[in-house]
């Protein structure tokens, strides 16, 4: 069990860092939203799943209820992070910022 926490522990760490590196990495405002809401969404799925699963090492009806809670989290982190970007999108379409073409120097 032990083995299957860290796993899940370790793909989270990788995603959370592919999500950094692809915000520093971007060129502009709409492509950098993308690895912020992707990557650190499934970043934080697998971190919480390992622990819910480390939770319940002892295996009582708190360790249960404390796990449901952390999956509950997980769904609410699911609906609310594409909810979030989209609006993050859409306030800049309406500021007026134009996306990154190729002829464009990186800023």
């Amino acid at each position: 069990m032990d083995i299957v926490v860290i796993l899940f522990l370790f793909a989270g760490l990788l995603f959370f860092t592919g999500g950094a590196v692809g915000i520093l990495r971007f060129p502009d405002f709409y492509s950098r939203l993308h690895p912020a809401g992707k990557l650190d969404t499934l970043g934080l799925l697998l971190s919480l799943i390992s622990l819910a699963l480390f939770n319940l090492h002892h295996f009582s009806l708190g360790a249960l209820l404390t796990s449901l809670k952390i999956l509950l989290i997980v769904v609410f982190v699911f609906l609310a992070s594409p909810t979030a970007t989209h609006a993050i999108v859409d306030a800049g379409v309406r500021a007026g910022l134009a996306p990154w073409t190729k002829g464009d120097e990186r800023r």
